[in-house]
């Protein structure tokens, strides 16, 4: 039944998500733009850092056949045995060349060669050498290029150019991932300093939305639901606020620049990849509507295992009192299994989806690799360019994959924020007026004009209740349960709105004056006291800093509480538990009556405020009373008639309406439905 209740209570949201999300974004737009553009930096390195290997690869560890210029000493970069060289030259302006060729694991070193006859050299040692004869150390090619075989210490000085540039690109490749470093730990830093701000932000509307919720939104929705939207659910968002929203646009950004400089480089190899983009995107889409679904579920399966746990942790006594926890277990593991899974159901999704990935991107490496080699072999590509779109492949696939899997956690962002919006988007039916009256001050005067009133549609819990309470009056109401006494109480403070009728103080209908202004005037005092966690002294105070040390203490004597207190370890420093379970009924009712005389209103309710309490403490508080009533207009509902016959005015209601009005001796006289309640209690007293 519980899990029906969830699934009809909690309708999906039919807004626009993403929309309201980028509102609370507006304030660090600035910061969120720093970050992109820190992102896009990181992206242009991890661009890079394959080019710089590639270049290392090409021109210099691969870069022994290319041409040597012998020029003057002032222009060479190299000193050979009397001659100078360089690589870096202009073709124009140079008339001799030399060439390095590898043969059976040597280096031969060929010069005095024209710019022609070094690029048919060349060309022809990229080709297999069929026509050259070695004779000692001297290596003859197509009987007219002679080369002299190179000894180790030779060769380093011709390659050392080589690697010279193999340094210098190692030096700016430790640069780059310096700089990466750098810009991944301030884009971090303001990410998440951005993403605590915002959820801080949206944290602390919805716990404040909450509280301007009327009773009746409590009535209808279970504490634990109402707590996992204000934590586990806005918790949800953090990261997508701090990782997935960047994460997202870098992935994208990374995608189209490897797209752009494979097609650059190398049109068909480019295309050949691409060639399974299709496959990818139509996982991707399949992947996505099913994960979303996937994730409303499982959001709201957390939301009845939360409601779940705080219903039974609160009944905690109730379950052991009637040995109900073995069937209480069997209820949670039912529960907890079926969030299970529907967890499972995610695991098995993503299970599928991740290797589908991997294969289609190792594919496409197996095809880079066999196109590129046959293109390395024929001379139409280079090794640092294979090396290229070997690395690129990789990763080009990599942010595909994590845009599917930021997906589903962005999937797991909105299901929460649906859940969110829906209770911030809960109106509070009870509306003021822009401009409510203000009434300079509060006298107590109440009155019912025909009043009609119903928690659900035309069930009506009032009738056409009508009567007057003067300021500083007594007026107690009685009745069986179910009459609608409570109700008139709830009433009086604007928890509920009237369907029929008015409802005035001090001759102004309540609908008029500030719900502020009407509550700060009535004090009440419940039969379920609720005592939070803290000590004595904010239990009474209730954050109101207004209300003075003296006040507390002179308002916790006045209601006999001062007598339990001072003799507490701590006093009024004393600490109390969720609920004051360290405490006595009796005391947390003394503590409710000390609460409401420190705020001194000028409307006291009390809805059967003694009936929890022994003998002793209610003579106590009866003691009190004169004191907590005296010049203050006082509603008593009681069960009790005994602690009510001081009343000034005793109304007797019986299914929604008012049968009998007067003193305890009027109503006994007039020999109804008071008499018989009377007679009654005496009875079973």
């Amino acid at each position: 039944m519980a899990k029906i209740t969830e699934e009809v209570i909690e309708t999906s949201y039919s807004g626009n998500i993403f929309s309201r999300l980028f509102v609370y974004m507006k304030p660090y737009l600035k910061r969120m733009f720093f970050c992109l553009c820190l992102v896009l930096l990181i992206t242009v390195f991890d661009l890079i850092k394959p080019m710089l290997i590639a270049s290392a690869i090409d021109n210099y560890i691969e870069g022994y056949n290319h041409p040597y210029a012998i020029v003057s000493q002032e222009m060479g970069e190299i000193e050979y045995h009397e001659t100078y060289l360089t690589k870096h030259f202009e073709k124009e302006s140079v008339t001799e060349f030399a060439q390095l060729i590898y043969y059976e694991d040597d280096y031969y070193f060929f010069q005095g060669l024209s710019l022609k006859e070094s690029e048919i050299l060349n060309k022809i040692s990229q080709e297999e050498l069929k026509d050259a004869v070695l004779n000692g150390t001297t290596l003859t090619i197509n009987r007219v290029y002679q080369g002299e075989k190179m000894d180790e210490e030779d060769l380093k000085i011709l390659r050392s150019a080589d690697f010279k540039g193999i340094i210098q690109i190692g030096i700016l490749y430790a640069i780059i991932l310096l700089l990466k470093v750098i810009c991944n730990v301030i884009q971090t830093w303001y990410l998440q300093l951005t993403g605590q701000n915002i959820i801080f932000s949206i944290r602390q509307q919805i716990f404040k939305h909450i509280h301007s919720l009327p009773l009746r939104y409590f009535d209808t929705n279970p504490v634990g639901r109402i707590v996992t939207r204000a934590t586990n659910d806005v918790e949800s968002l953090h990261q997508m606020y701090a990782n997935i929203i960047v994460r997202l646009f870098s992935n994208a950004i990374l995608i189209v620049g490897y797209a752009v400089v494979m097609l650059s480089i190398h049109l068909e190899m480019a295309l050949t990849c691409f060639a399974l983009l299709p496959f990818v995107l139509v996982l991707s889409v399949i992947f996505k509507k099913i994960s979303r679904k996937i994730y409303r579920v499982i959001r709201t399966k957390v939301s009845a295992l939360n409601t779940f746990l705080s219903e039974n942790i609160s009944g905690m006594k109730i379950i052991q009192v009637f040995a109900r926890e073995k069937e209480k277990y069997e209820e949670f593991k039912e529960r907890s299994q079926d969030l299970y899974r529907s967890n499972m159901k995610e695991i098995i999704t993503f299970a599928i989806f991740q290797p589908l990935i991997v294969l289609i991107s190792n594919l496409a490496l197996a095809f880079v690799i066999y196109k590129g080699a046959n293109g390395v072999l024929d001379d139409s590509l280079t090794v640092g360019t294979l090396y290229i779109f070997a690395s690129y492949i990789s990763s080009f696939f990599s942010p595909i994959q994590s845009l599917a899997e930021q997906f589903t956690s962005l999937q797991n962002a909105f299901a929460s924020a649906e859940k969110i919006f829906t209770v911030l988007d809960e109106k509070n039916p009870i509306v003021e007026q822009e401009s409510p009256t203000i009434l300079n001050e509060v006298q107590g005067k109440i009155e019912f004009k025909n009043v009609w009133f119903a928690y659900e549609n035309d069930d009506y819990v009032l009738k056409d209740v009508s009567f007057t309470i003067n300021p500083g009056e007594k007026v107690a109401f009685v009745g069986a349960t179910g009459a609608g006494k409570s109700s008139i109480l709830n009433l009086i403070g604007r928890y509920y709105d009237i369907q029929k009728g008015q409802i005035l103080i001090d001759g102004v209908d309540i609908k008029k004056l500030s719900t502020k202004q009407i509550r700060s005037a009535i004090g009440q005092v419940q039969q379920d006291v609720f005592i939070f966690t803290g000590d004595i002294r904010s239990n009474i105070r209730l954050l109101n800093d207004d209300i003075q040390e003296e006040s507390i203490i002179e308002a916790a004597k006045a209601v006999n509480a001062a007598h339990f207190i001072e003799q507490l370890p701590n006093q009024y420093d004393e600490a109390v538990t969720e609920r004051g379970s360290t405490l006595s009924a009796g005391q947390r009712q003394l503590l409710s009556f000390a609460r409401t005389l420190a705020y001194d209103p000028r409307i006291l309710v009390m809805d059967e405020a003694t009936a929890n309490i022994d003998t002793e403490t209610e003579q106590l508080i009866q003691e009190a009373l004169e004191t907590l009533m005296e010049g203050r207009t006082t509603i008593m509902v009681a069960h009790r008639l005994s602690t009510i016959q001081h009343a000034d005015k005793i109304l007797v209601m019986d299914k929604g309406r008012i049968k009998e009005s007067g003193t305890h001796q009027q109503l006994l006289e007039q020999n109804g439905i008071y008499k018989k309640l009377y007679e009654l209690q005496l009875y079973t007293e």
